[in-house]
């Protein structure tokens, strides 16, 4: 039943393309932005793909982008899903699963997040080296289709590290230092308490946000090459003396942009064509 919804979803995406993706980009709170750099594309709004739920979320447009971007054929999703939305972890997934089958390689997960490193400042971009799953969830819970994957995938490079060394050569010839650290992932949608976040900072985690988990879960069951990149929106729970609210995650993603970008341009360029 899965496999039959992914080939429905694939089937009517590709009825309406004119080039083969071949690089996926999912755009977190208030990045979406970098779609509008996309050429010749097909905007294809999610309400119109069988299967695919709709993004309820403030800063995520709801629509998919398929065209060329820095010179190769991306398909661009501009806002994404949340478990806190009520979707299923499988649901969530779902996305990258047709992105398989559309023939995508390499994803580039992006995602605002919440600074846990002390040295972190908002507005950092730190390429993920590795996850937490504190989500409580396994997009890949129930019956194993070995078509879209083994039952149990290794995950010892979740991120590739192929695609972080790239990543920080790329930033370097253009100014971009970026950060690099372990992000742990959690269900939301209320921001973490400071006696949570110190736990996540014992445990290793640098960085923390309620989303990209359960995508790169599934990328690498499917055998999908993974790079994520987190702005680091706001600092976490109990690092600074204020509230947080997701007002200023979309402040700091309006005031980066241009840095991310140009980053997110000079690593798609330099990926090679397959």
């Amino acid at each position: 039943m899965a496999q039959n919804k992914v080939r429905e979803a694939a089937d009517y995406i590709r009825g309406r393309i004119a080039v083969q993706p071949k690089i996926g980009l999912v755009l977190g709170s208030g990045l979406g932005v970098l779609a509008d750099a996309m050429e010749d594309a097909a905007t294809i709004p999610y309400a119109e793909i069988p299967h695919f739920p709709l993004t309820t979320v403030e800063g995520h447009a709801g629509e998919l982008k398929i065209g060329r971007y820095a010179g190769k054929p991306v398909l661009l999703m501009k806002g994404r899903f949340h478990m806190y939305e009520g979707y299923a972890a499988e649901t969530v997934a779902f996305p990258i699963r047709v992105m398989k089958a559309l023939g995508v390689g390499t994803l580039i997960l992006t995602n605002a997040a919440g600074g846990i490193n002390a040295d972190f400042r908002p507005g950092d971009l730190m390429l993920i080296s590795d996850h937490i799953n504190f989500m409580g969830r396994n997009p890949l819970v129930g019956p194993n289709d070995p078509e879209f994957g083994p039952r149990f995938p290794d995950m010892t490079e979740a991120y590739s590290r192929r695609l972080r060394e790239l990543a920080r050569r790329e930033g370097e010839a253009i100014g971009v230092a970026f950060r690099e650290g372990v992000y742990a992932g959690v269900l939301g949608p209320s921001y973490e308490t400071p006696a949570e976040i110190r736990m996540l900072r014992i445990l290793g985690a640098d960085a923390v946000g309620m989303s990209t988990v359960p995508e790169a879960i599934t990328a690498r069951h499917a055998g999908i090459e993974v790079l994520g990149i987190s702005c680091i929106s706001n600092m976490a729970a109990g690092m600074l003396a204020r509230p947080l609210s997701h007002e200023e995650v979309m402040e700091t993603a309006e005031r980066v942009k241009e840095t991310f970008i140009r980053a997110v341009a000079r690593i798609v360029a330099a990926l090679p064509d397959e």
